[in-house]
Protein backbone atom coordinates (compact mmCIF):
# COMPACT_ATOMS: atom_id res chain seq x y z
CA UNK A 1 0.00 0.00 0.00
CA UNK A 2 2.35 2.56 1.09
CA UNK A 3 4.68 1.23 -2.31
CA UNK A 4 2.21 2.43 -4.67
CA UNK A 5 1.54 5.81 -2.93
CA UNK A 6 5.11 6.43 -3.60
CA UNK A 7 5.14 5.67 -7.06
CA UNK A 8 2.43 7.76 -7.18
CA UNK A 9 3.88 10.68 -5.56
CA UNK A 10 6.83 9.87 -8.04
CA UNK A 11 5.14 10.31 -11.27
CA UNK A 12 3.30 12.95 -10.02
CA UNK A 13 6.65 15.28 -9.24
CA UNK A 14 7.88 14.37 -12.52
CA UNK A 15 5.44 15.24 -14.41
CA UNK A 16 5.57 18.85 -12.31
CA UNK A 17 8.47 19.28 -13.03
CA UNK A 18 8.50 18.76 -16.73
CA UNK A 19 4.84 20.85 -16.70
CA UNK A 20 7.53 23.48 -14.96
CA UNK A 21 9.85 23.39 -17.28
CA UNK A 22 7.39 24.20 -20.14
CA UNK A 23 6.18 27.25 -18.19
CA UNK A 24 10.02 28.79 -18.02
CA UNK A 25 10.89 28.08 -21.30
CA UNK A 26 7.40 29.78 -22.49
CA UNK A 27 8.93 33.15 -22.29
CA UNK A 28 12.31 32.53 -23.89
CA UNK A 29 12.88 33.53 -27.84
CA UNK A 30 14.85 30.47 -29.93
CA UNK A 31 18.08 32.47 -30.65
CA UNK A 32 18.19 32.64 -34.76
CA UNK A 33 21.59 32.54 -36.81
CA UNK A 34 22.05 36.18 -38.28
CA UNK A 35 21.47 36.24 -41.65
CA UNK A 36 24.95 37.70 -42.48
CA UNK A 37 27.68 36.87 -40.39
CA UNK A 38 29.08 40.48 -40.03
CA UNK A 39 26.25 41.05 -37.93
CA UNK A 40 27.64 39.13 -34.97
CA UNK A 41 29.95 41.06 -32.99
CA UNK A 42 30.79 37.89 -30.74
CA UNK A 43 33.43 35.19 -31.50
CA UNK A 44 32.15 32.49 -29.28
CA UNK A 45 28.82 32.90 -31.07
CA UNK A 46 30.50 33.04 -34.42
CA UNK A 47 31.98 29.83 -33.87
CA UNK A 48 28.62 28.73 -32.73
CA UNK A 49 26.90 29.18 -35.81
CA UNK A 50 29.77 27.42 -37.97
CA UNK A 51 29.64 24.60 -35.67
CA UNK A 52 25.67 24.85 -36.82
CA UNK A 53 26.43 25.28 -40.76
CA UNK A 54 28.60 22.20 -40.54
CA UNK A 55 25.74 19.64 -38.75
CA UNK A 56 23.39 20.72 -41.29
CA UNK A 57 25.60 19.96 -43.94
CA UNK A 58 26.51 16.93 -42.74
CA UNK A 59 22.89 15.77 -42.64
CA UNK A 60 22.39 17.26 -46.07
CA UNK A 61 25.51 15.19 -47.19
CA UNK A 62 24.17 11.93 -46.06
CA UNK A 63 20.66 12.45 -47.13
CA UNK A 64 22.27 12.96 -50.84
CA UNK A 65 23.96 9.88 -51.13
CA UNK A 66 20.14 7.76 -51.21
CA UNK A 67 20.01 7.89 -55.53
CA UNK A 68 16.48 6.79 -54.68
CA UNK A 69 15.48 10.47 -54.05
CA UNK A 70 14.65 11.71 -57.47
CA UNK A 71 16.28 14.30 -59.66
CA UNK A 72 14.45 17.11 -58.77
CA UNK A 73 15.05 16.44 -54.54
CA UNK A 74 18.91 15.56 -55.23
CA UNK A 75 19.54 18.75 -57.35
CA UNK A 76 17.93 20.63 -54.83
CA UNK A 77 19.80 18.99 -52.01
CA UNK A 78 23.06 19.75 -53.83
CA UNK A 79 22.09 23.06 -54.14
CA UNK A 80 21.25 23.71 -50.46
CA UNK A 81 24.69 22.24 -49.21
CA UNK A 82 26.68 24.86 -51.62
CA UNK A 83 24.83 27.41 -50.57
CA UNK A 84 25.67 26.15 -46.73
CA UNK A 85 28.98 25.58 -47.99
CA UNK A 86 29.17 29.51 -49.26
CA UNK A 87 27.48 30.75 -45.90
CA UNK A 88 30.23 28.32 -43.67
CA UNK A 89 33.17 30.50 -45.73
CA UNK A 90 31.86 33.98 -44.77
CA UNK A 91 31.20 32.89 -41.25
CA UNK A 92 35.50 31.36 -41.25
CA UNK A 93 36.07 35.19 -42.44
CA UNK A 94 34.24 36.96 -39.64
CA UNK A 95 35.59 34.59 -37.05
CA UNK A 96 39.26 35.82 -38.30
CA UNK A 97 38.54 39.42 -38.16
CA UNK A 98 37.04 38.60 -34.50
CA UNK A 99 40.62 37.69 -33.56
CA UNK A 100 39.58 33.49 -33.63
CA UNK A 101 41.36 30.86 -35.63
CA UNK A 102 41.97 30.45 -39.01
CA UNK A 103 39.34 27.48 -40.08
CA UNK A 104 40.15 27.75 -43.64
CA UNK A 105 43.73 27.09 -43.53
CA UNK A 106 44.14 24.62 -40.34
CA UNK A 107 40.29 23.92 -40.25
CA UNK A 108 39.14 20.05 -41.37
CA UNK A 109 38.54 19.55 -45.24
CA UNK A 110 36.73 16.28 -44.78
CA UNK A 111 32.96 18.22 -46.51
CA UNK A 112 34.93 20.08 -49.01
CA UNK A 113 36.73 16.72 -50.47
CA UNK A 114 33.05 14.72 -50.33
CA UNK A 115 32.38 17.54 -53.25
CA UNK A 116 33.62 17.55 -56.73
CA UNK A 117 33.91 20.48 -59.30
CA UNK A 118 33.39 20.56 -62.85
CA UNK A 119 36.75 21.28 -64.70
CA UNK A 120 36.59 25.25 -65.26
CA UNK A 121 33.85 25.74 -62.77
CA UNK A 122 35.33 26.73 -59.52
CA UNK A 123 33.08 26.86 -56.68
CA UNK A 124 30.44 24.46 -57.14
CA UNK A 125 30.01 21.04 -56.12
CA UNK A 126 28.49 18.29 -56.90
CA UNK A 127 27.89 15.57 -53.59
CA UNK A 128 27.03 11.98 -53.62
CA UNK A 129 24.32 10.83 -56.14
CA UNK A 130 24.26 14.61 -57.84
CA UNK A 131 27.59 13.73 -59.44
CA UNK A 132 25.19 10.70 -61.49
CA UNK A 133 22.66 12.65 -62.54
CA UNK A 134 22.21 13.32 -66.46
CA UNK A 135 24.04 15.94 -67.81
CA UNK A 136 26.61 15.62 -64.99
CA UNK A 137 28.04 12.72 -65.68
CA UNK A 138 29.45 13.75 -69.46
CA UNK A 139 30.96 16.70 -67.46
CA UNK A 140 33.27 14.84 -65.28
CA UNK A 141 34.25 12.52 -68.49
CA UNK A 142 37.59 13.26 -69.48
CA UNK A 143 38.01 13.59 -73.07
CA UNK A 144 40.93 11.58 -74.61
CA UNK A 145 44.56 12.32 -74.92
CA UNK A 146 45.49 13.35 -78.30
CA UNK A 147 48.14 11.24 -79.92
CA UNK A 148 51.70 12.28 -79.16
CA UNK A 149 53.62 14.42 -81.80
CA UNK A 150 56.25 12.68 -83.76
CA UNK A 151 59.46 14.05 -83.57
CA UNK A 152 61.69 14.98 -86.59
CA UNK A 153 64.09 11.87 -86.14
CA UNK A 154 60.85 9.26 -86.23
CA UNK A 155 59.00 10.84 -88.93
CA UNK A 156 62.62 11.15 -91.16
CA UNK A 157 62.88 6.73 -90.37
CA UNK A 158 59.79 6.37 -92.81
CA UNK A 159 61.59 8.87 -95.72
CA UNK A 160 63.24 7.10 -98.13
CA UNK A 161 63.56 6.87 -102.24
CA UNK A 162 59.66 6.03 -102.47
CA UNK A 163 59.09 8.81 -100.70
CA UNK A 164 60.61 11.02 -103.44
CA UNK A 165 59.05 9.21 -105.67
CA UNK A 166 62.31 7.55 -107.00
CA UNK A 167 60.56 4.12 -107.35
CA UNK A 168 57.05 4.80 -109.14
CA UNK A 169 57.98 2.94 -112.18
CA UNK A 170 59.33 0.07 -110.79
CA UNK A 171 55.76 -1.67 -110.60
CA UNK A 172 55.55 -1.41 -114.57
CA UNK A 173 52.04 0.48 -114.53
CA UNK A 174 53.37 4.01 -114.56
CA UNK A 175 55.41 4.11 -117.43
CA UNK A 176 53.25 2.85 -119.93
CA UNK A 177 50.65 5.04 -118.75
CA UNK A 178 52.87 7.87 -118.81
CA UNK A 179 54.00 7.19 -122.71
CA UNK A 180 50.23 6.09 -124.00
CA UNK A 181 49.71 10.17 -122.17
CA UNK A 182 52.89 11.49 -124.34
CA UNK A 183 52.09 10.26 -127.78
CA UNK A 184 48.47 11.12 -127.27
CA UNK A 185 49.39 15.25 -126.10
CA UNK A 186 52.48 14.91 -129.03
CA UNK A 187 49.39 13.92 -131.43
CA UNK A 188 47.17 16.49 -130.31
CA UNK A 189 50.12 19.17 -130.57
CA UNK A 190 50.66 18.11 -134.31
CA UNK A 191 47.20 18.40 -135.43
CA UNK A 192 46.30 21.52 -133.52
CA UNK A 193 49.50 22.93 -135.74
CA UNK A 194 48.41 21.57 -138.90
CA UNK A 195 44.81 23.11 -138.57
CA UNK A 196 46.49 26.58 -137.50
CA UNK A 197 48.63 26.36 -140.76
CA UNK A 198 45.85 25.24 -143.06
CA UNK A 199 43.85 27.89 -141.86
CA UNK A 200 46.85 30.60 -142.32
CA UNK A 201 47.31 29.55 -145.90
CA UNK A 202 43.59 30.05 -146.64
CA UNK A 203 44.02 33.52 -145.75
CA UNK A 204 46.40 33.98 -148.03
CA UNK A 205 48.46 35.82 -145.23
CA UNK A 206 51.93 33.78 -145.56
CA UNK A 207 53.08 31.65 -148.44
CA UNK A 208 53.98 28.19 -147.47
CA UNK A 209 57.97 28.09 -147.67
CA UNK A 210 59.98 25.16 -147.07
CA UNK A 211 61.40 24.89 -143.69
CA UNK A 212 64.47 26.22 -142.98
CA UNK A 213 66.95 23.49 -141.10
CA UNK A 214 68.79 25.43 -138.77
CA UNK A 215 71.53 23.49 -137.54
CA UNK A 216 73.01 22.85 -141.63
CA UNK A 217 76.00 25.51 -142.35
CA UNK A 218 77.08 25.90 -145.40
CA UNK A 219 80.92 26.10 -146.57
CA UNK A 220 80.61 29.52 -148.11
CA UNK A 221 79.66 30.26 -144.44
CA UNK A 222 82.69 30.09 -142.60
CA UNK A 223 84.46 32.13 -145.57
CA UNK A 224 82.27 34.96 -145.19
CA UNK A 225 82.71 34.70 -141.39
CA UNK A 226 86.23 35.09 -141.23
CA UNK A 227 86.03 31.38 -139.71
CA UNK A 228 88.80 28.76 -140.49
CA UNK A 229 88.12 25.10 -140.82
CA UNK A 230 90.18 22.86 -138.68
CA UNK A 231 91.33 19.64 -140.67
CA UNK A 232 91.87 17.05 -138.85
CA UNK A 233 93.50 13.25 -139.81
CA UNK A 234 92.07 11.56 -142.52
CA UNK A 235 88.50 9.92 -141.28
CA UNK A 236 87.75 12.79 -138.71
CA UNK A 237 85.39 14.90 -138.71
CA UNK A 238 85.34 18.36 -139.64
CA UNK A 239 84.56 21.34 -137.47
CA UNK A 240 83.82 24.86 -138.61
CA UNK A 241 84.27 27.51 -136.45
CA UNK A 242 82.38 30.54 -136.48
CA UNK A 243 84.27 32.78 -134.70
CA UNK A 244 88.09 34.14 -135.65
CA UNK A 245 90.15 31.72 -134.20
CA UNK A 246 93.91 33.33 -133.39
CA UNK A 247 96.87 31.05 -134.59
CA UNK A 248 99.48 29.43 -132.80
CA UNK A 249 101.71 32.62 -133.54
CA UNK A 250 99.35 35.33 -132.33
CA UNK A 251 99.00 33.32 -128.61
CA UNK A 252 102.69 33.42 -128.59
CA UNK A 253 103.19 37.02 -129.63
CA UNK A 254 100.17 38.03 -126.97
CA UNK A 255 101.79 35.78 -124.09
CA UNK A 256 105.20 37.90 -124.94
CA UNK A 257 103.82 41.49 -124.57
CA UNK A 258 101.51 40.26 -121.46
CA UNK A 259 104.73 39.37 -119.64
CA UNK A 260 106.47 42.04 -121.17
CA UNK A 261 104.13 44.21 -119.17
CA UNK A 262 104.16 42.62 -116.44
CA UNK A 263 108.33 42.82 -116.10
CA UNK A 264 107.90 46.44 -116.65
CA UNK A 265 104.94 46.97 -113.97
CA UNK A 266 107.30 45.45 -111.63
CA UNK A 267 110.81 46.99 -112.16
CA UNK A 268 110.44 49.89 -114.19
CA UNK A 269 109.67 53.18 -112.09
CA UNK A 270 106.64 55.35 -113.07
CA UNK A 271 109.22 58.25 -115.12
CA UNK A 272 110.64 55.25 -117.09
CA UNK A 273 107.46 54.00 -117.90
CA UNK A 274 105.63 57.27 -119.21
CA UNK A 275 109.48 57.77 -121.34
CA UNK A 276 109.25 54.85 -122.63
CA UNK A 277 105.06 55.60 -123.67
CA UNK A 278 105.69 58.95 -125.23
CA UNK A 279 108.55 56.99 -127.04
CA UNK A 280 106.02 54.67 -128.59
CA UNK A 281 103.58 57.66 -129.47
CA UNK A 282 106.24 59.59 -131.40
CA UNK A 283 107.39 56.09 -133.18
CA UNK A 284 103.90 55.19 -134.33
CA UNK A 285 104.07 51.94 -132.43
Amino acid sequence: MYRSKFVSFFFFRTALARFRQAQLEEGKVKERRPFLASECNELPKAEKWRRQIIGEISKKVAQIQNAGLGEFRIRDLNDEINKLLREKGHWEVRIRELGGPDYARIGPKMLDHEGKEVPGNRGYKYFGAAKDLPGVRELFEKEPLPPPRKTRAELMKSIDAEYYGYRDEDDGILEPLEQEHEKKVIAEAVEKWKMEREARLARGDEEEEEEENIYAVNEDESDEEGGKEKDGEEGQQKFIAHVPVPTQQEIEEALVRRKKMELLQKYASETLMAQSEEAKRLLGL
